[in-house]
């Protein structure tokens, strides 16, 4: 095996507790990826048990898990290709599948709102099997239009998730499921009470200590060529630390405005904004664990040759466009 997954989750553990010790009231951890069963990882880090971010959240105290779905995707039929499930099925197997191991989602937030019948009929499923659920509305402006965002026009608008734990887990159905903003919306109504609430990021991938045109990082670009996802260098970082570190353009691209955004709402303490790359937000210790380069390196290549057939297979059904294609063969 190139990966060790028990030296990873104590590091992981570790890192995460660590964070939650900078701030004075709770975190919420955005977590990206699948959460159940991550796949990809296992595929590319020979050793990764598909099932660590479980085992993960059993190690941290007093965590609450929160999921998020977009209305939009939920209207648009929008399905997790390697389980083939439309997100409204996909957001109900992950509870199921959450408390099959002792842990409950304690919230469902169905974001970016705008009337969407979808969504709508959701919500009535969702209250009849008794589950929490929350309703976000679409926030016209953000993240760019900061004085709007960061007032009671924008983040005060939203509605508040009433939460208990000092780790709140942010999960969701795929990326742009709103995860971002509904951290950063709650954070704003927590600071208006007082609460030193702060925020960070758990992303597996890339990893942001392994160099740019590692495998196991190009087979991220892979995996998200659907999305156009590009690695590079993160800019914020190498001028902050003279560090090089690896992140993706859509996080680099927003960093700017996040920080804003950030120093907006903590007025000037040294909490949520204190972070000085995007980088710096993440939390992540997935080189850790691995023990033999080579091994995740062959891995990793065997990943991308699959991903290029995968998407050309996809193309053929109608289900991908051909810049996805295009994406692929650039990776």
């Amino acid at each position: 095996a190139g990966f060790d997954s028990d030296r990873y989750l104590q590091e992981q553990a570790r890192a995460i507790m660590e964070r939650v010790g900078k701030f004075g009231g709770r975190l919420y951890l955005e977590f990206g990826g699948k959460l159940c069963y991550d796949l990809h990882a296992a595929r590319v880090l020979p050793g990764y048990d598909p099932r660590n971010k479980i085992k993960l959240l059993r190690m941290l105290d007093d965590v609450e898990i929160v999921y998020c779905v977009c209305a939009k995707d939920l209207q648009k039929g929008t399905v997790r290709q390697d389980l083939g499930l439309t997100y409204d099925n996909e957001t109900l197997k992950t509870i199921d599948d959450l408390a099959e191991e002792g842990l409950r989602v304690s919230a469902v937030v169905i974001t970016r709102f705008e009337g969407e019948a979808a969504a709508e009929s959701f919500e009535r499923k969702l209250r009849n099997l008794g589950e929490r659920v929350f309703v976000q509305r679409e926030m016209k402006g953000y993240p760019k239009n900061i004085d709007l965002v960061v007032s009671d026009r924008g983040f005060g608008r939203q509605t508040y998730v009433p939460v208990k734990g000092r780790i709140i887990i942010v999960t969701g159905a795929g990326g742009g499921s709103g995860k971002m903003a509904f951290c950063l919306s709650q954070i704003y109504h927590e600071r208006r009470k007082g609460l030193d609430s702060g925020f960070a990021k758990f992303e597996t991938f890339p990893i942001w200590n392994l160099p740019l045109d590692h495998p196991v990082n190009i087979a991220y670009e892979a995996a998200t060529a659907n999305l156009l996802d590009e690695i590079m260098v993160d800019p914020f970082h190498e001028a902050a630390y003279g560090v090089k570190a690896v992140n993706y353009n859509r996080d680099i691209e927003n960093f700017a405005i996040m920080r804003n955004v950030f120093a907006r709402m903590s007025q000037g303490d040294n909490s949520a904004g204190q972070y000085k790359s995007p980088t710096d937000m993440g939390v992540n210790t997935a080189s850790k664990g691995i023990v033999d380069d080579g091994a995740c390196r062959r891995a990793a290549e065997q990943e991308i040759i699959r991903r290029h057939f995968r998407y050309k297979e996809e193309f053929l059904k109608g289900l991908h466009p051909k810049r996805t294609v295009e994406r692929m063969e650039e990776v």
